[in-house]
Parts: structure tokens; C-alpha cells; sequence
């Protein structure tokens, strides 16, 4: 009897349990058919579709008068869909021939397990539509678009190019990325259970956007003729490299930046280089591609030697500790401390004005004169002057002055600063900084990019720079311009002189260190006209063989550069 009740009560707990688990079943099962049947509904849909990236086209970039700098264009991505091939040996050997790839890497490509394997990129849209045409079943062929620049090497350092992405990388096509890359489009596509897209079924499409049009202040004529002038002087001097800087010194607009050599932008992984890759690790070919892209105007410093005068100059005169008929006199040296330090005229320029020093670019001059200013003046200025700052270039990577402590400094160390010595300045801050002073005394931004255009050429952005006012006074800035004027049409600076046009400059050559090394950089910084400058010129000549002097090789440079561009910007001879 009590097995027979033991029995009906173990059944009915069963039956209970198998009640509860029923309709906890069904009632889940409820649950995702009624309340959670659009979510289900969205999951089930996505392991049926297939989305593929359309690329949007990069923006162009123009030069000040509208040429095209950098543009795009079309080339194909060939891809493989693994579920959809049906004659694998047939697409690996065509795709391979087209391609012309190894077959190997085809295969590997091709036999690979995924939703969709790339086999190649940026390839020329002619090969593109052969492959197209050949209807092979899982391959995919989508139109892309590769960076071109129409001019090859022009202004490379400047423009910089992009990745395989079409992202910039280096130069303008990074800093203005944001401008120029675009909004990139999809498409969507239904397929089966097997994976194979279905026919008839319509695809969702979201077309990209193109990115806008950046135009910049650099003019293709003016830095074209730039280029070849600093191209035959680094051959004539068997130079190590050369730079060219012109610029707008009223409002900073650049109008060329040169750095030979050069690098051709439509390959910018080909060294530009005759020596031997062969034996060069990874990482060494590395290190020389990146000195490749180094733009030398902003990335690099130099002891600027003697067109810092022009700055020590101008803080001396606006300090008032030195006049224009003060009296010098210069025995071909200058004795400060324990050092004795040289003029680069070994017997000395004797009895001489403070214009004879400057027109002379007599060390002993300068000496006395940044002596008189003062370690902490001699600070003062040199930060008023913006030099302990960037430029604020619209360019990345740009390097910062190298400077002593001030702390650190002495009469010995204030002397050598006083013609440009002993510390390190870009060629890019030496240009903005004479800029600067010639102009009146407004601190300028240098820069590129002037304006954002959309597709229809309307304008959408345009770029405004920061302007720090009265670093110097009129006075001094006016009588700097017609001291400058007079070291060009009877001083140092002769070799610079174009009958007709005021022309204003200072040369400089100074040592690279180790000085036992007896290397130059010789350099002149010119700007026309002397007495309301509309352009700045500046000329660097790393390591010259044979005559090194800034005055003999770098001012017959920039004479040679405004003779040809001062008629195309409309300053008429005098």
C-alpha cells in the first residue's frame, strides 16, 4: 500500500516538473516570436548579407592660380568571395596572368576561408575591366581611387601623398586630412544559405561623398622655376642638399618651399637615391625613406650665421644702445673673456660706422653691439621676436629652436650669438622672423592652405592666421629695410643687385658642427622691394664644395629667382 502511494506521488512530481519546463518553453518560445521577433528578425537577415566599403574620392589640392597639384585616379580592388567560386583552379590561373602575380599568392588568397579576401589593390581600371569581363564566379571587382599628382616631384615635401587607404601621410595631405578625405559609401547585398549573392533581389547602395578642394597659397610657376634654380646649383656645387623658401612677407602666404632633393610623389617608397638597396635590412631602408620625406625648411635646424645680424640689429636699435654713424673699429678680431674671436676678414675692415659694419658683416660690430644689449635684453628680444616658438606653419613635424639656458649663457657665448652662432634655428623661422621685421614690425604666421572649396568650386572655408602686432617698432623696422637695401647695392650682398629694383638682404655662411670637419652651409635672405618688401627669398646650400661663401653662391641664386618672378607678380623696375 505504501509503494502504491509512494509511486502516484513520485509520478505526479514528474508530471508537475514536466508541466513547468513545458511551459516555460512555450512561453520563451512566445517571448522571441512576439516581443523579440525584430531583433531575431535583424540577425537573421545580416547572416544573409554583405556589405562592401565604396571609397569616396579624395580631394584635390590647387595651387594659388587653380592648376592641380594632387588629384585621384580610378583603379580597381580585386577581391574573392570563397563561398561563390565554383572553378577555383580557373580563377587562381587567370587572376594570376591578369594580375601578374605569383600563383602561390593567388592561391593562398583564393583558397582562404572568408566573407571576402582582397587580392589586389590599386590596380589600373583597364586591367580592372578585363577581369570584369571575364565573369569568373566569386570574383569581385570594385572601382577605387589612388592619389595622383600630376607634376611628380613638385613641391613633394610640401604636398605629401597618402597610403594604400588613401589617407595623407606625411605633409599638407595630412594636416588638412580632415578637409580632404571624404565620406566613403557601402553596398549591401542579399545572399543564400551557401553564400551566393541572389539575383533579382535589389541592393541597398550608400553613395560616398568626395572630400572638399583645398587650395593653397604655393604658385606652380614660381615654384617650378625654384626648383630648377636650386637643382643646378646643388649640381654646379656638388651640394649635399638644397633649400628655397618665397614668401608673401605682409600676410605669410608661401609661395615656394624647394628641398632638393626632391622625391617623385606618384612612388614615394622608390628611393631617389643611386646607391645600392641591395644588403639593406627593413629597417635601414626605412630610416632612408624618412630622410627622403624630411622637409628641411620646418623639420631641420641650422646656426643661421650671418643673416642673424639682421635680428640682433633690430633689437639693438629698438633698445637704443647703438646708432647708425656709432664708430667702430675691427682688427680682424675681438677679444672677449679669454677667447679670441675672428672676422671673416682676417686683416681686419679697421675704422667703420655701424652701416659699414652691417653692409661689412663684420663680426667685431656685432660683437660690441650684442654685448652692449645684454644677456637678458638680448633674451627679451629673442623671445619678442617669436624665435623661442614655433612659426605655427601649417605643416607637421616642425622643429623648435635650440637654445642655451639662459642661465648658462656668458659674454663669451652672447658674442658668438650676436653673428648667429652657437645655437640652432629652422630656415622657415629665420624667413617669418626677417619677414616680421621688414614688414613693420607684425609677427606673421607662414602658411599654405587659404581656402576649402566644396564640388562646385563654392568656397566653404577660408583659413585665417594669427598676426602679433608691434614685436618692433615702424622706425626700426624702416630703417632695417634701408640698412638691408644698402648691404645689396654696396655691401656683401652685391651679388644679389638687379638694376632697377630695390633689393634688401644679408648673406651668411657658417660651420656645421664638428667645425673640424670644415663643412658650410652658405645662405642669403633677400626681399624686394626694399622699401614695401611683397616677397621674401630665402637660399640654404648644405655642404657646397670649392667656394662656400653665402655671398658668392647662395645671393646669385635669389637675384637670379627675382629677376624672373618679380615681373610675373607685377613689381615693375623702378
Amino acid at each position: 500500500m505504501k509503494n502504491k502511494t509512494y509511486n502516484k506521488k513520485k509520478i505526479l512530481v514528474v508530471f508537475v516538473c514536466a508541466a513547468v519546463v513545458i511551459f516555460t518553453l512555450v512561453g520563451r518560445l512566445i517571448y522571441l516570436m512576439v516581443f523579440d521577433a525584430k531583433y531575431y528578425q535583424k540577425k537573421a537577415e545580416a547572416l544573409h548579407e554583405r556589405e562592401r566599403e565604396i571609397k569616396a574620392a579624395r580631394g584635390e589640392i590647387l595651387d594659388a592660380n587653380g592648376e592641380v597639384l594632387a588629384t585621384n585616379k580610378t583603379v580597381c580592388t580585386i577581391s574573392v568571395i570563397h563561398s561563390q567560386i565554383r572553378e577555383p583552379e580557373k580563377v587562381i590561373k587567370a587572376l594570376a596572368e591578369a594580375l601578374e602575380m605569383d600563383e602561390d599568392t593567388v592561391r593562398r588568397r583564393v583558397e582562404k576561408v572568408s566573407s571576402m579576401e582582397r587580392v589586389k589593390t590599386n590596380v589600373d581600371k583597364e586591367t580592372g575591366d578585363t577581369i570584369r569581363n571575364m565573369e569568373l564566379d566569386g570574383v569581385k571587382v570594385d572601382e577605387d581611387f589612388k592619389r595622383y599628382y600630376p607634376h611628380n616631384e613638385l613641391a613633394s615635401k610640401v604636398l605629401g601623398f597618402t597610403g594604400g587607404d588613401n589617407q595623407g601621410i606625411v605633409g599638407l595631405e595630412v594636416k588638412y586630412e580632415e578637409y580632404l578625405k571624404g565620406v566613403n559609401g557601402t553596398i549591401l547585398t542579399t545572399t543564400d544559405a551557401r553564400g551566393i549573392e541572389l539575383e533579382g533581389v535589389a541592393e541597398d547602395r550608400v553613395e560616398p561623398k568626395a572630400g572638399n578642394t583645398l587650395q593653397i597659397s604655393l604658385d606652380y610657376n614660381i615654384q617650378m622655376y625654384a626648383q630648377q634654380m636650386a637643382e643646378k646649383v646643388m649640381e654646379e656645387k656638388q651640394a649635399e642638399k638644397v633649400g628655397i623658401l618665397l614668401m608673401n612677407p605682409q600676410n605669410g602666404e608661401i609661395l615656394a618651399m624647394v628641398n632638393v632633393p626632391e622625391f617623385n610623389l606618384n612612388e614615394p617608397f622608390t628611393l631617389n637615391t643611386d646607391g645600392e638597396e641591395a644588403g639593406m635590412s627593413d629597417e635601414q631602408r626605412q630610416d632612408v625613406l624618412n630622410q627622403m620625406w624630411r622637409n628641411g625648411c620646418i623639420n631641420d635646424t641650422y646656426e643661421p650665421g650671418s643673416t642673424f645680424k639682421i635680428i640682433t640689429a633690430s633689437a639693438c636699435l629698438e633698445e637704443g644702445v647703438v646708432k647708425l654713424e656709432d664708430q667702430f673699429s675691427c682688427p680682424g678680431y675681438r677679444v672677449v673673456e679669454d677667447r679670441k674671436i675672428r672676422c671673416h676678414k682676417v686683416g681686419g675692415h679697421g675704422a667703420e660706422t655701424f652701416i659699414q659694419g652691417i653692409q661689412n658683416s663684420c663680426n667685431p660690430v656685432f660683437i660690441d653691439i650684442g654685448l652692449r644689449l645684454g644677456v637678458d635684453d638680448f633674451y627679451k628680444y629673442f623671445r619678442q621676436f617669436g624665435l623661442m616658438d614655433m612659426t605655427g606653419i601649417d605643416l607637421p613635424g616642425e622643429a623648435g629652436t635650440i637654445m642655451h639656458k639662459k642661465e648658462n649663457v656668458g659674454m663669451v657665448e652672447l658674442a658668438t650669438m650676436s653673428f648667429g652662432q652657437s645655437f640652432q634655428v629652422t630656415p622657415m623661422q629665420m624667413a617669418t622672423t626677417v619677414s616680421s621685421l621688414v614688414n613693420g614690425g607684425r609677427r606673421i604666421t607662414p602658411h599654405f592652405g587659404v581656402r576649402v572649396l566644396d564640388e562646385d568650386g563654392k568656397e566653404v572655408k577660408e583659413f585665417r592666421y594669427e598676426e602679433k602686432k608691434n614685436i618692433v617698432s615702424k622706425e626700426t623696422s624702416a630703417t632695417m629695410r634701408m640698412l638691408l637695401e644698402s648691404v645689396v647695392s654696396e655691401g656683401s650682398g652685391k651679388n644679389a643687385y638687379i638694376e632697377g629694383y630695390k633689393i634688401g638682404g644679408k648673406t651668411a655662411t657658417s660651420q656645421t658642427l664638428p667645425r673640424s670637419a670644415n663643412r658650410y652651409i652658405s645662405s642669403f635672405i633677400g626681399f624686394a622691394p626694399a622699401d614695401n618688401p611683397q616677397i621674401l627669398g630665402m637660399c640654404v646650400i648644405y655642404d657646397p664644395q670649392g667656394v662656400y661663401y653665402g655671398g658668392t653662391i647662395a645671393a646669385p641664386v635669389v637675384k637670379n629667382i627675382f629677376a624672373s618672378i618679380l615681373p610675373y607678380l607685377g613689381i615693375e623696375k623702378e
